[in-house]
Protein backbone atom coordinates (compact mmCIF):
# COMPACT_ATOMS: atom_id res chain seq x y z
CA UNK A 1 0.00 0.00 0.00
CA UNK A 2 1.35 3.40 -1.01
CA UNK A 3 1.12 6.05 1.71
CA UNK A 4 0.35 9.66 0.80
CA UNK A 5 2.14 12.16 3.04
CA UNK A 6 0.14 14.96 4.71
CA UNK A 7 1.42 18.06 6.42
CA UNK A 8 -0.12 19.08 9.73
CA UNK A 9 0.39 22.15 11.86
CA UNK A 10 -0.34 22.08 15.57
CA UNK A 11 -2.04 25.12 17.09
CA UNK A 12 -2.35 25.87 20.76
CA UNK A 13 -5.71 27.37 21.66
CA UNK A 14 -5.86 29.54 24.77
CA UNK A 15 -8.99 30.49 26.61
CA UNK A 16 -8.89 34.15 27.64
CA UNK A 17 -9.48 34.72 31.32
CA UNK A 18 -9.55 38.52 31.00
CA UNK A 19 -10.13 41.21 28.38
CA UNK A 20 -7.32 42.38 26.12
CA UNK A 21 -6.69 45.74 24.50
CA UNK A 22 -8.18 45.90 21.03
CA UNK A 23 -11.23 43.77 21.73
CA UNK A 24 -14.61 45.43 21.33
CA UNK A 25 -15.65 44.57 24.86
CA UNK A 26 -12.32 45.45 26.48
CA UNK A 27 -13.25 48.95 27.66
CA UNK A 28 -16.63 47.81 28.97
CA UNK A 29 -15.13 44.88 30.86
CA UNK A 30 -12.43 47.10 32.33
CA UNK A 31 -14.98 49.68 33.44
CA UNK A 32 -17.16 46.98 35.01
CA UNK A 33 -14.20 45.54 36.91
CA UNK A 34 -13.03 48.93 38.15
CA UNK A 35 -16.55 49.93 39.16
CA UNK A 36 -17.00 46.70 41.11
CA UNK A 37 -13.68 47.20 42.89
CA UNK A 38 -14.59 50.77 43.91
CA UNK A 39 -18.09 49.84 45.08
CA UNK A 40 -16.63 47.05 47.19
CA UNK A 41 -14.53 49.53 49.18
CA UNK A 42 -17.42 51.84 49.96
CA UNK A 43 -17.60 54.20 46.98
CA UNK A 44 -20.91 55.39 45.60
CA UNK A 45 -21.37 55.86 41.88
CA UNK A 46 -23.00 59.13 40.88
CA UNK A 47 -26.36 58.93 39.13
CA UNK A 48 -25.70 62.21 37.33
CA UNK A 49 -22.28 61.16 36.00
CA UNK A 50 -21.38 57.42 36.08
CA UNK A 51 -17.67 58.27 35.84
CA UNK A 52 -17.78 60.02 39.25
CA UNK A 53 -17.36 58.04 42.47
CA UNK A 54 -17.59 59.53 45.96
CA UNK A 55 -17.08 58.28 49.50
CA UNK A 56 -17.40 59.77 52.97
CA UNK A 57 -18.56 63.23 53.95
CA UNK A 58 -17.29 66.46 55.45
CA UNK A 59 -13.58 66.10 56.32
CA UNK A 60 -13.44 62.46 55.21
CA UNK A 61 -14.98 63.12 51.81
CA UNK A 62 -13.09 62.46 48.61
CA UNK A 63 -14.06 62.07 44.97
CA UNK A 64 -12.70 59.96 42.15
CA UNK A 65 -13.18 60.68 38.46
CA UNK A 66 -12.51 57.98 35.85
CA UNK A 67 -11.74 58.32 32.14
CA UNK A 68 -11.02 54.83 30.75
CA UNK A 69 -7.80 54.00 32.65
CA UNK A 70 -6.93 57.54 33.77
CA UNK A 71 -8.10 58.49 37.25
CA UNK A 72 -8.28 61.79 39.13
CA UNK A 73 -8.60 61.77 42.91
CA UNK A 74 -9.46 64.79 45.07
CA UNK A 75 -9.65 65.02 48.84
CA UNK A 76 -8.78 67.34 51.70
CA UNK A 77 -6.74 64.62 53.42
CA UNK A 78 -3.64 63.05 51.86
CA UNK A 79 -3.98 60.01 54.11
CA UNK A 80 -7.26 59.08 52.40
CA UNK A 81 -5.71 59.49 48.96
CA UNK A 82 -2.75 57.30 49.93
CA UNK A 83 -5.10 54.64 51.29
CA UNK A 84 -7.01 54.61 48.02
CA UNK A 85 -3.81 54.41 45.97
CA UNK A 86 -2.68 51.41 47.98
CA UNK A 87 -6.01 49.66 47.38
CA UNK A 88 -5.96 50.36 43.64
CA UNK A 89 -2.32 49.39 43.31
CA UNK A 90 -2.99 46.09 45.03
CA UNK A 91 -5.83 45.30 42.63
CA UNK A 92 -4.58 46.80 39.34
CA UNK A 93 -0.90 47.85 39.66
CA UNK A 94 -1.39 51.56 39.05
CA UNK A 95 1.16 54.23 38.19
CA UNK A 96 1.15 57.30 40.44
CA UNK A 97 1.65 60.48 38.38
CA UNK A 98 1.60 62.82 41.39
CA UNK A 99 -0.27 66.09 41.74
CA UNK A 100 -2.56 67.16 38.90
CA UNK A 101 -0.61 68.99 36.23
CA UNK A 102 -1.46 67.52 32.82
CA UNK A 103 -4.53 65.39 32.17
CA UNK A 104 -5.99 64.48 28.77
CA UNK A 105 -4.23 67.43 27.07
CA UNK A 106 -5.56 69.80 29.77
CA UNK A 107 -2.97 71.69 31.81
CA UNK A 108 -3.86 72.54 35.41
CA UNK A 109 -1.96 74.79 37.79
CA UNK A 110 -3.03 75.44 41.37
CA UNK A 111 -2.32 78.29 43.75
CA UNK A 112 -3.77 79.64 46.98
CA UNK A 113 -6.17 81.77 44.90
CA UNK A 114 -7.56 78.89 42.85
CA UNK A 115 -6.92 76.69 39.85
CA UNK A 116 -6.26 77.62 36.24
CA UNK A 117 -6.89 75.13 33.43
CA UNK A 118 -5.95 75.56 29.78
CA UNK A 119 -4.83 73.60 26.72
CA UNK A 120 -1.80 75.64 25.68
CA UNK A 121 0.34 72.73 24.49
CA UNK A 122 -2.60 71.19 22.64
CA UNK A 123 -3.39 74.51 20.94
CA UNK A 124 0.24 74.98 19.90
CA UNK A 125 0.30 71.44 18.49
CA UNK A 126 -2.75 72.25 16.37
CA UNK A 127 -1.10 75.43 15.07
CA UNK A 128 2.14 73.60 14.35
CA UNK A 129 0.46 70.74 12.46
CA UNK A 130 -1.56 73.21 10.39
CA UNK A 131 1.48 75.40 9.66
CA UNK A 132 0.09 78.43 11.51
CA UNK A 133 2.63 78.62 14.31
CA UNK A 134 4.17 81.80 12.84
CA UNK A 135 0.96 83.34 11.48
CA UNK A 136 -0.25 86.84 12.24
CA UNK A 137 -2.89 86.75 15.02
CA UNK A 138 -6.31 88.38 14.76
CA UNK A 139 -8.75 89.54 17.44
CA UNK A 140 -11.96 87.71 16.45
CA UNK A 141 -12.50 84.01 15.61
CA UNK A 142 -14.90 84.80 12.77
CA UNK A 143 -15.96 87.74 10.63
CA UNK A 144 -18.82 89.52 12.45
CA UNK A 145 -22.14 88.93 10.73
CA UNK A 146 -20.81 86.26 8.36
CA UNK A 147 -23.12 83.35 7.53
CA UNK A 148 -21.68 80.23 5.93
CA UNK A 149 -23.73 77.73 3.99
CA UNK A 150 -23.00 74.27 2.50
CA UNK A 151 -23.01 75.76 -1.03
CA UNK A 152 -20.35 78.41 -0.41
CA UNK A 153 -17.15 77.96 -2.42
CA UNK A 154 -15.66 74.92 -4.14
CA UNK A 155 -15.77 71.49 -2.53
CA UNK A 156 -12.36 70.33 -1.30
CA UNK A 157 -10.85 67.41 -3.18
CA UNK A 158 -9.47 65.99 0.10
CA UNK A 159 -11.77 66.83 3.03
CA UNK A 160 -9.77 64.78 5.56
CA UNK A 161 -7.59 67.74 6.59
CA UNK A 162 -10.67 69.88 7.32
CA UNK A 163 -12.34 67.09 9.29
CA UNK A 164 -9.22 66.46 11.35
CA UNK A 165 -8.82 70.18 12.09
CA UNK A 166 -12.45 70.61 13.17
CA UNK A 167 -12.26 67.50 15.32
CA UNK A 168 -9.23 68.84 17.17
CA UNK A 169 -10.82 72.27 17.57
CA UNK A 170 -13.93 70.68 19.05
CA UNK A 171 -11.83 69.21 21.85
CA UNK A 172 -10.17 72.59 22.36
CA UNK A 173 -13.57 74.05 23.28
CA UNK A 174 -13.30 72.11 26.57
CA UNK A 175 -11.43 75.14 27.96
CA UNK A 176 -12.14 77.76 25.28
CA UNK A 177 -15.80 78.88 25.36
CA UNK A 178 -14.83 81.85 23.18
CA UNK A 179 -14.52 79.62 20.10
CA UNK A 180 -17.44 77.30 20.85
CA UNK A 181 -19.95 78.97 18.54
CA UNK A 182 -17.75 79.27 15.47
CA UNK A 183 -16.29 75.75 15.81
CA UNK A 184 -19.73 74.19 16.14
CA UNK A 185 -20.88 76.27 13.19
CA UNK A 186 -17.99 74.96 11.07
CA UNK A 187 -18.61 71.38 12.21
CA UNK A 188 -21.87 71.37 10.22
CA UNK A 189 -19.92 71.20 6.97
CA UNK A 190 -17.57 68.24 7.63
CA UNK A 191 -19.47 66.02 5.17
CA UNK A 192 -18.62 68.25 2.19
CA UNK A 193 -16.34 71.14 3.20
CA UNK A 194 -15.42 73.87 0.73
CA UNK A 195 -12.49 76.23 0.38
CA UNK A 196 -14.46 79.01 2.11
CA UNK A 197 -15.12 76.76 5.08
CA UNK A 198 -11.40 76.02 5.28
CA UNK A 199 -10.60 79.74 5.17
CA UNK A 200 -13.01 80.31 8.07
CA UNK A 201 -11.34 77.46 10.00
CA UNK A 202 -7.93 79.00 9.37
CA UNK A 203 -9.22 82.28 10.80
CA UNK A 204 -9.97 80.43 14.05
CA UNK A 205 -6.34 79.27 14.10
CA UNK A 206 -5.12 82.83 13.69
CA UNK A 207 -7.36 83.87 16.58
CA UNK A 208 -5.97 81.08 18.78
CA UNK A 209 -2.43 82.19 17.90
CA UNK A 210 -3.12 85.46 19.75
CA UNK A 211 -3.68 83.67 23.08
CA UNK A 212 -2.87 79.94 22.96
CA UNK A 213 -2.74 79.72 26.76
CA UNK A 214 -6.16 81.22 27.40
CA UNK A 215 -8.33 79.06 29.64
CA UNK A 216 -10.54 79.09 32.71
CA UNK A 217 -9.80 80.12 36.29
CA UNK A 218 -11.67 78.69 39.26
CA UNK A 219 -11.51 80.66 42.50
CA UNK A 220 -10.63 78.82 45.70
CA UNK A 221 -12.89 81.04 47.82
CA UNK A 222 -16.21 81.81 46.16
CA UNK A 223 -19.92 81.44 46.71
CA UNK A 224 -21.62 78.24 45.61
CA UNK A 225 -24.70 79.93 44.18
CA UNK A 226 -25.71 78.85 40.69
CA UNK A 227 -26.56 81.43 38.06
CA UNK A 228 -27.19 80.98 34.35
CA UNK A 229 -27.50 83.23 31.31
CA UNK A 230 -29.79 82.00 28.55
CA UNK A 231 -30.20 83.42 25.05
CA UNK A 232 -31.31 82.46 21.57
CA UNK A 233 -30.57 83.63 18.04
CA UNK A 234 -33.93 83.32 16.31
CA UNK A 235 -34.00 81.70 12.83
CA UNK A 236 -30.30 82.40 12.36
CA UNK A 237 -29.70 79.39 10.10
CA UNK A 238 -30.31 80.57 6.54
CA UNK A 239 -30.76 77.00 5.24
CA UNK A 240 -33.24 75.59 7.80
CA UNK A 241 -34.36 78.73 9.69
CA UNK A 242 -33.70 76.97 12.96
CA UNK A 243 -32.65 79.01 15.97
CA UNK A 244 -29.46 78.65 18.00
CA UNK A 245 -29.55 78.07 21.75
CA UNK A 246 -26.80 79.56 23.86
CA UNK A 247 -26.23 79.48 27.59
CA UNK A 248 -23.49 79.73 30.20
CA UNK A 249 -23.71 78.61 33.82
CA UNK A 250 -21.61 79.86 36.72
CA UNK A 251 -20.96 78.59 40.23
CA UNK A 252 -20.20 81.84 41.97
CA UNK A 253 -17.88 83.63 39.55
CA UNK A 254 -16.55 80.45 37.90
CA UNK A 255 -17.83 79.29 34.52
CA UNK A 256 -18.65 75.57 34.66
CA UNK A 257 -20.90 74.88 31.66
CA UNK A 258 -21.67 76.51 28.32
CA UNK A 259 -23.33 75.59 25.06
CA UNK A 260 -24.04 76.85 21.57
CA UNK A 261 -26.25 74.52 19.56
CA UNK A 262 -28.87 74.66 16.84
CA UNK A 263 -32.37 73.83 18.05
CA UNK A 264 -34.04 70.64 16.85
CA UNK A 265 -37.18 72.32 15.49
CA UNK A 266 -38.12 75.60 13.84
CA UNK A 267 -39.55 78.19 16.22
CA UNK A 268 -42.42 80.34 15.00
CA UNK A 269 -41.40 83.37 17.04
CA UNK A 270 -38.45 84.77 18.93
CA UNK A 271 -40.35 84.17 22.17
CA UNK A 272 -40.65 80.47 21.39
CA UNK A 273 -36.96 80.25 20.54
CA UNK A 274 -36.05 81.97 23.80
CA UNK A 275 -38.41 79.71 25.74
CA UNK A 276 -36.81 76.60 24.24
CA UNK A 277 -33.40 77.97 25.21
CA UNK A 278 -34.70 78.50 28.76
CA UNK A 279 -35.89 74.90 28.91
CA UNK A 280 -32.49 73.61 27.75
CA UNK A 281 -30.77 75.79 30.36
CA UNK A 282 -33.12 74.48 33.07
CA UNK A 283 -32.24 70.87 32.18
CA UNK A 284 -28.52 71.64 32.40
CA UNK A 285 -29.02 73.37 35.76
CA UNK A 286 -30.94 70.36 37.03
CA UNK A 287 -28.06 68.05 36.01
CA UNK A 288 -25.44 70.28 37.66
CA UNK A 289 -27.54 70.43 40.84
CA UNK A 290 -27.70 66.63 40.93
CA UNK A 291 -23.95 66.43 40.38
CA UNK A 292 -23.27 68.89 43.20
CA UNK A 293 -25.60 66.95 45.47
CA UNK A 294 -23.57 63.79 44.85
CA UNK A 295 -20.49 65.75 45.91
CA UNK A 296 -22.26 66.94 49.09
CA UNK A 297 -22.34 70.54 47.87
CA UNK A 298 -25.52 72.46 48.53
CA UNK A 299 -26.56 76.07 48.10
CA UNK A 300 -28.97 77.91 50.34
CA UNK A 301 -30.31 79.94 47.41
CA UNK A 302 -32.11 78.70 44.30
CA UNK A 303 -30.40 78.94 40.92
CA UNK A 304 -30.92 82.26 39.14
CA UNK A 305 -31.57 82.31 35.38
CA UNK A 306 -31.16 85.51 33.36
CA UNK A 307 -33.13 85.96 30.14
CA UNK A 308 -33.56 89.09 28.01
CA UNK A 309 -36.95 88.17 26.50
CA UNK A 310 -40.00 89.38 28.46
CA UNK A 311 -42.42 87.16 26.55
CA UNK A 312 -40.42 84.00 27.32
CA UNK A 313 -40.27 84.97 30.99
CA UNK A 314 -44.04 85.54 31.03
CA UNK A 315 -44.70 82.14 29.44
CA UNK A 316 -42.40 80.49 31.99
CA UNK A 317 -44.07 82.16 34.98
CA UNK A 318 -47.71 82.38 33.87
CA UNK A 319 -49.69 79.18 33.27
CA UNK A 320 -52.53 81.17 31.69
CA UNK A 321 -50.56 81.48 28.46
CA UNK A 322 -51.57 77.94 27.45
CA UNK A 323 -53.32 79.02 24.25
CA UNK A 324 -50.13 80.56 22.89
CA UNK A 325 -47.96 77.55 23.70
CA UNK A 326 -50.05 74.54 22.64
CA UNK A 327 -47.69 73.87 19.73
CA UNK A 328 -44.61 73.87 21.98
CA UNK A 329 -43.40 70.45 23.14
CA UNK A 330 -44.32 69.40 26.66
CA UNK A 331 -40.61 68.96 27.42
CA UNK A 332 -40.14 72.70 27.06
CA UNK A 333 -42.44 73.37 30.01
CA UNK A 334 -39.88 71.87 32.39
CA UNK A 335 -38.84 75.46 33.11
CA UNK A 336 -42.28 76.05 34.67
CA UNK A 337 -41.81 73.04 36.96
CA UNK A 338 -38.35 74.19 37.99
CA UNK A 339 -39.66 77.69 38.82
CA UNK A 340 -42.46 76.17 40.92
Amino acid sequence: MELTPFHYTLYQVCKLSRSLYGLKQASRQWNAKLTTALLNVGFKQSNADPSLFTRGKDGDFFALLVYVDDILVASGRMALIQELKDLLNKAFKIKDLGALGYFLDIEASSSKDGMNICQRKYALDILNDAGFLDCKPIRTPMVPGSLLSPKDGTVLSDPSSYRRLIGRLLYLTATRPDITYVVHHLSQFVSAPTDKHMIAAHRVLRYIKGSPGQGLFYLAEASLNLKAFSDSDWASCAETRKSVTGYCIFIGASLVSWRSKKQATVSKSSSEAEYRALATTACELQWITSLLRDMHVSSANPAVVYCDNKSAIAIAENHVFHERTKHIDIDCHIIRERIT
